[in-house]
């Protein structure tokens, strides 16, 4: 199927012929994998993509293994004519958008372990999570074949499981990290902001206020101290409920009590925001 210069495959043997066909004429392809609902920070993978690689492929899953909560897969939002409009704008070469029957026509039973990775923050909120994320990311790897796969920042510590993954299993492809897009306000842009009240929408801008005075403040407090602070800073607004704060080493994950411990580190949170689950990261230093 096409739309305008945009090829669109929904079943994997479709797809698997046209790669076949690219790889034979020596075509590089960057990946973009996505669940839709596509925003700027999508786009700029795109775009990222489109300098670097010959051609580009995107998908667009639901990826129901991922979901911890039925409520929430439910509600995932599906804007699939609005997002076929958007890549085909910025020039995707080709769309990959399967039904989860063709991706799972059988029970999945694939695991995998990240060890501390799928312990920590996300992965102690959200059992099972990554397993799901790494399941779909391979066959995806599997199917698309690209020379480079484009992952967002602000899922950084999904980025970490599946740089981890791809090199547990050795596979052939350069896992490209891209920066977070944030609003104009500096909110991290998501598929879920849109789930925002105007009320809430309002003061989610504080995620990255108060991500941002942490790192100003590293010099003067302790690591426990910068957590607690941030905690009690959400506090001051009755709407946010803090699931996590955590100030970790950036390549590991792993707690540390002083800052010379480590070479990097990030601060990871999660919070609920009228009842919708947003996720952000900075890098202290």
């Amino acid at each position: 199927m096409i739309f305008s210069d945009m090829k669109i495959f929904t079943t994997i043997p479709e797809i698997n012929d046209y790669i076949v066909r690219c790889k034979q004429d020596g075509i590089s392809i960057g990946f973009v994998p996505t669940m839709g609902a596509l925003h700027s920070g999508h786009i700029s993978l795109i775009e990222r993509a489109k300098r670097e690689n010959s051609l580009v492929g995107c998908s667009i899953f639901v990826n129901p293994i991922q979901f911890n909560k039925k409520e929430d897969l439910e509600k995932y939002p599906r804007t699939f004519d609005e997002d076929v409009i958007k890549l085909t704008d910025v020039g995707c070469d080709f769309l990959f958008n399967p039904s989860v029957d063709e991706m799972y026509p059988g029970t999945v039973t694939e695991k995998y372990d990240f060890g501390f990775l799928d312990t920590v923050m996300e992965g102690e909120h959200r059992p099972g999570h990554f397993n799901g994320v790494a399941v779909i990311v391979r066959k995806l790897f599997e199917i698309f074949r690209p020379e480079k796969a484009y992952f967002g920042m602000k899922d950084y510590q999904q980025l970490c499981v599946i740089q981890t993954m791809t090199a547990m299993l050795g596979l052939p492809v350069e896992i490209i990290p891209c920066p977070t897009v944030r609003e104009s306000d500096g909110l991290a842009m998501s598929s879920r902001n849109v789930r925002l009240s105007p009320e809430a929408r309002k003061i989610a801008p504080e995620i990255y206020h108060i991500l941002s005075e942490a790192q100003n403040r590293r010099h003067s407090m302790s690591v426990f101290e910068l957590e607690n602070w941030a905690i009690q800073e959400f506090g001051k607004f009755q709407e946010f409920d803090v699931e996590y704060f955590k100030i970790t080493d950036s390549k590991t994950l792993r707690p540390f009590s002083d800052w010379s411990e480590v070479k990097s580190a990030i601060a990871c949170t999660a919070v609920f925001l009228g009842g919708v689950r947003l996720i952000d990261n900075l890098i202290i230093f």
